[in-house]
């Protein structure tokens, strides 16, 4: 068989344009620019909206995901938008889903979103859009209220097949609230969130007052408002937005300098600048601290969680003025960030620059429009409603021949031409009565449609009056806006600082100065210093037993000092660690600030402490007593490499009851015993002993007797005696006794290692003193409650008797600044 041969095709026939391709890029560049500007990247001046934003919200009004609804997924709310009129990508949607539901990126949160949505920052990206759900928030309802009633345009979808609006309804002024920020071709927007209250305040100020100044408005709208909160510093460059339409600002986070523990110092920081996560901020510092550009941060710790919302603990190191560390931070790190304002919108499908004024008289047009075109389809609607009616009103006057009419009709058509013939209907009215059940012609619906007849009436006389009057208008815009901002405006949120806050204070070291100081104990074992080299005197006027001071050394702020326990170990404190403390009155300081001795130190069972000593190697030492009757001075050779040594080698069941830094190594030292003997003896008459040795007899104890007391005085004309007698066989702290109070020039000097001279004569049912003390006058007494106890005036006699208590006393300190002794409690004795 012969193979068969096809006839040879006729190729088709080439065509090709001739095109110039500077006019072919000119064109597509230029419908591509016009896509982006008006079709993704700019929002419409009116309100607020990208267009993906308008057609998400609108498609989720139309499923009926209203907040009284359940939550959907999101998927398919994307899925819905994309298919029926958004021609892009589910990403580009569901992104802006999610920033919708974002209440650190909108001021008002338009979307509720039920699931993570991600975090401030961006450092946590929202979950997959299958997992999430969401619905319309309250606040949503108020841009699409009123869409159904012919309030704005609507225009066919990307394929025809449905229709969208072109611009939402929009209640309140979303643009201003919430901001907007986008790239566009050759331009971009950037608007900041403001107040719901204030920008409605100056939108109704605006509808009551159309020539309102820029001024006038700042009045109500003073600056944005931040969905995060902080610190807006320098208003210059509000004022140039809110006048051009550009300007910039700075905007600081909100820390606070706290207390982390007794010993640190620490910022901590509750509020960052706008779409700055607390991420950013900690890798920043982290990286500044391992470069060492920034100094005195010892720690990091990011506590943030859903129940106290942002926290980050900003640990300090000790010796670091907190001021300085927190300047630094503003400078190098996203604590600080600049906002440029660029206020680009959609204005009758233009993009240009508004300011202030501008932006709310947009938007005010806008409304009064939507309310105009609102009362205006109400009207028609209950025109259309009132005409029904009053034909159905006409046929129930003449029911019985309405009814014969239409029974003698041929049909229908018939009918209704014979009704509009007879009683001068038209064919609407005619059509409703024959469409109108037999049981609606009954005596009560003839009341309850004239009582409707005469509702719409007035319905209809309002609207109209309302749409043949623009102040009345104008007067129900503002009505509604008020009431807007009566549900949902909140209290603001960022701080709006004149000064620009960029220049660090020079005055403010960066660590802290190593500047003389002295540190203070007070009669209830609380610690603090004050600054300067002078000790400022105490107030005379103190009323609670933490303002009384027991003791004070001298130091430096970048020092150490000791601690004196009764187990005779001295323990050394930094001096930086102890807080400082403030004025209570005058130059008074206010020992109440203080810290207890437990933040500082470990005490062991019921070790106390009893005196604080200095530890530089210059001076004539410490001297320290005990229950025993020993003396000891130690001089200030010191371990360097220990914090906590021995400085008295104490016998079995020996305890210090006192111990005193000398300054000069001429002040007298005094034991007072239990047995009220009284001896003082000077301090050059005991020689310096190692840290080892166990010290010398410093007064000779009569059998049963023990030392109560113990330390030095610089002035014995200045300094007063207090001791309290009782009974032995009375309760601890159950008894007040009989107290007295001496100048101790009344007490002559003796040797050391003797018995002293009496302090006080016992009355009957008295053997024992249960409590003394020596320091300067004025003397004062406290009981364990915290209240003043009055102490007797003083007895020049030193043998007298004391006079009754009412109260026991627990602790006695001085009110005076330089004193030479310490405090006595009555656990000592």
């Amino acid at each position: 068989m012969a193979p068969t041969t096809s006839p040879p095709t006729e190729e088709p026939a080439e065509k090709i344009i001739d095109i110039d391709v500077s006019e072919e890029m000119r064109g597509s560049f230029l419908e591509y620019a016009y896509s982006v500007i008006y079709q993704r990247a700019l929002p419409d001046a009116r309100d607020g909206m990208k267009p993906v934003q308008r057609r998400i919200l609108y498609q989720m009004n139309e499923m009926g995901l209203r907040p009284d609804r359940a939550h959907v997924k999101c998927a398919r709310v994307v899925g819905e938008v994309m298919g029926k009129l958004h021609p892009h990508g589910d990403s580009a949607i569901y992104d802006a889903l999610v920033r919708l539901s974002q209440p650190f990126s909108m001021r008002v949160r338009l979307v509720d979103g039920h699931g993570n949505f991600g975090s401030l920052g961006g450092d946590d990206a929202p979950a997959a859009m299958r997992y999430t759900e969401a619905r319309l928030d309250r606040a949503a309802e108020l841009l699409v209220a009123s869409i159904d009633e012919n309030v704005v345009d609507f225009r066919p979808n990307y394929d025809g097949q449905e229709t969208e609006p072109e611009v939402l309804p929009a209640a309140f002024p979303n643009l201003l609230v919430n901001g907007a920020s986008g790239i566009a071709v050759g331009m971009a927007t950037n608007m900041a969130p403001h107040n719901l209250g204030e920008v409605i305040g100056a939108a109704r100020h605006l509808i009551a007052h159309p020539e309102a100044t820029l001024e006038e408005l700042m009045e109500f709208v003073p600056g944005p408002d931040l969905p995060t909160g902080g610190t807006i510093n320098g208003l210059d460059g509000i004022r140039d937005a809110y006048t051009k339409g550009r300007g910039t600002f700075r905007t600081r986070a909100t820390v606070a300098i706290e207390k982390i523990t007794p010993r640190r110092t620490g910022l901590i920081v509750t509020e960052l600048p706008y779409n700055v996560g607390p991420e950013k901020v900690v890798s920043r510092i982290k990286e500044l601290v391992q470069a060492k550009k920034i100094q005195g941060i010892s720690d990091l710790k990011d506590l943030t969680d859903r129940n106290q919302g942002l926290r980050l603990v900003i640990e300090l190191k000790n010796g670091f003025n907190p001021e300085a560390v927190l300047e630094d931070l503003y400078r190098l790190t996203p604590m600080e960030e600049t906002f440029g304002i660029n206020n680009v919108a959609l204005v009758d499908g233009q993009p240009q620059t508004l300011g202030l004024r501008e932006l709310l008289s947009v938007y005010v047009r806008h409304r009064l429009d939507v309310v105009r075109r609102r009362c205006e389809h109400r009207r028609a609607k209950r025109e259309e409603r009132l005409h029904l009616v009053a034909g159905l009103l006409v046929a129930l006057v003449s029911i019985d021949e309405v009814i014969a009419l239409i029974r003698d009709s041929e049909d229908t058509a018939d009918a209704r031409q014979r009704l509009m013939a007879a009683y001068e209907l038209s064919d609407t009215q005619a059509r409703y009565i024959l469409d109108t059940p037999l049981r609606r012609l009954t005596k009560y619906d003839k009341l309850e449609l004239e009582t409707e007849r005469d509702k719409l009436d007035s319905e209809v006389a309002e609207l109209t009056a309302i749409l043949e009057s623009d102040t009345r208008l104008r007067r129900l815009v503002s009505k509604e806006l008020a009431a807007v901002a009566k549900e949902f405006a909140t209290p603001r949120r960022t701080v709006l600082r004149e000064s620009s806050g960029l220049t660090r204070s020079a005055a403010v070291p960066l660590e802290v100065g190593d500047d003389p100081c002295h540190v203070l104990l007070s009669t209830s074992g609380l610690l603090g210093r004050t600054p300067g080299a002078k000790l400022p005197p105490m107030f005379e006027g103190l009323r609670t037993r933490h303002d009384a001071m027991a003791d004070n050394v001298r130091a430096t702020v970048r020092g150490d000092i000791a601690l004196v326990t009764d187990l005779g170990r001295l323990i050394k404190v930094p001096v930086l660690e102890l807080p400082e403390l403030p004025a209570a009155a005058g130059d008074a300081p206010a020992m109440a600030s203080g810290l207890p001795v437990a933040e500082f130190v470990e005490l062991d069972g019921d070790e106390r402490v009893v005196a604080l000593a200095s530890l530089g190697s210059d001076g004539p030492g410490l001297v320290v007593g005990t229950r025993q009757g020993v003396v000891k001075r130690v001089g200030g050779d010191y371990p360097q490499n220990k914090d906590d040594f021995e400085v008295i080698n104490l016998k079995d069941g020996d305890r210090l009851v006192g111990a005193t830094q000398l300054v000069t190594g001429e002040e007298d030292l005094v034991f007072i015993t239990s047995d009220a003997q009284l001896l003082r003896f000077p301090a050059s008459s005991v020689r310096p002993q190692g840290r080892p040795a166990g010290g010398v007899t410093g007064v000779r104890l009569t059998d049963g007797a023990h030392a109560l007391w113990f330390g030095a005085a610089t002035s014995p004309d200045d300094s007063m005696v207090v001791t309290i007698a009782g009974s032995s066989t009375a309760l601890p702290g159950t008894q007040a006794g009989t107290a007295k109070t001496t100048p101790l020039s009344a007490f002559p000097a003796k040797g050391r290692a003797t018995g002293g001279v009496r302090c006080q004569r016992f009355l009957k049912g008295e053997d024992v003193l249960l409590f003394g003390w020596i320091g300067r006058a004025p003397a004062r007494a406290f009981r364990a409650d915290g209240g003043p106890v009055r102490l007797p005036d003083p007895e020049p006699r030193r043998d007298g008797s004391g006079e009754v208590l009412l109260r026991p006393v627990v602790s006695v300190g001085t009110g005076q600044s330089d004193t030479g002794a310490v405090a006595a409690s009555l656990s000592g004795g």
